[in-house]
């Protein structure tokens, strides 16, 4: 059995892997910012943690006591293009997406390293290796946030701690039912966004991505990045094989 810590535990993709973990019999610490959102969770903890407040990920650390594994889940999205992203919602979404990933990281690594050994897991996505109109700041907070993440891997690797990625293609979550967006007036870009979005036969369930996060999570080695649910594979795999001078567009 392990100990650990979910960020961004409240619902979706978050909830289902505190559920998966508890089910296979884990000491699980769910936590949100605001913990009443946990409740119905049976799991040993559940705490309040904002990615974006030192205070709160500090206190949480510690409220949880020992941690065998990160898992990083917390993260927003928005839909723009580039010329119609407000810049204080940029910083929005590297605040949580990516600089509130490092937060936590830097606040459990400590006992990790003392310890010799532990796991951080970061929930990225298919996005932080491609590219999609409209998802420039998303897909560059988890670019951002998987620089982070193999650079760690380097740092880290000889406290015997290791790093993974796990990266989901389109998830059913309910993240991209109605998600925030931002269009300029008299669109020029409205050719870009035409359609009805992803295909529900494109996207994977939350219960599938917790699956594949708990197997990652008991697995005794685990590589970098492990794309998640078949879109993720074919997206990855055709990214690593297109030619360098032109964009990749996965759909």
């Amino acid at each position: 059995m392990s100990s650990i810590l979910i960020t961004g535990a409240s619902k979706g993709i978050g909830r289902a892997i505190a559920v998966e973990l508890a089910e296979r019999g884990h000491r699980v610490v769910a936590t949100a910012r605001d913990p009443r959102t946990l409740e119905g969770l049976d799991v040993a903890e559940r705490l309040r943690l904002d990615v974006t407040d030192e205070d709160s990920v500090d206190t949480a650390v510690e409220q949880a006591g020992e941690i065998d594994t990160l898992v990083s889940n917390a993260g927003v999205i928005f839909n723009a293009a580039v010329e119609a992203s407000p810049l204080d919602e940029i910083e929005r979404l590297y605040a949580q997406n990516t600089v509130g990933a490092i937060r936590v990281t830097q606040a459990v690594l400590p006992q990790l390293r003392r310890r010799g050994k532990g796991r951080l897991l970061y929930v990225s996505s298919a996005a932080g290796r491609t590219i999609l109109p409209g998802a420039s700041a998303y897909a560059a907070s988890k670019w951002a946030l998987e620089a982070f993440a193999e650079t760690l891997a380097v740092e880290v690797g000889g406290f015997g701690i290791d790093v993974t990625l796990a990266q989901p293609g389109p998830v059913s979550s309910g993240a991209l039912d109605d998600i925030l967006t931002y269009r300029l007036p008299d669109d020029p870009y409205a050719a870009l966004f035409a359609g009805d979005g992803i295909p529900a036969e494109m996207m994977i369930s939350p219960e599938q991505v917790a699956a594949a996060v708990a197997d990652l999570v008991e697995a005794p080695e685990v590589p970098l990045r492990v794309p998640v649910g078949p879109v993720a594979e074919h997206i990855l795999n055709s990214r690593d094989s297109a030619p360098y001078d032109k964009p990749f567009l996965p759909f």
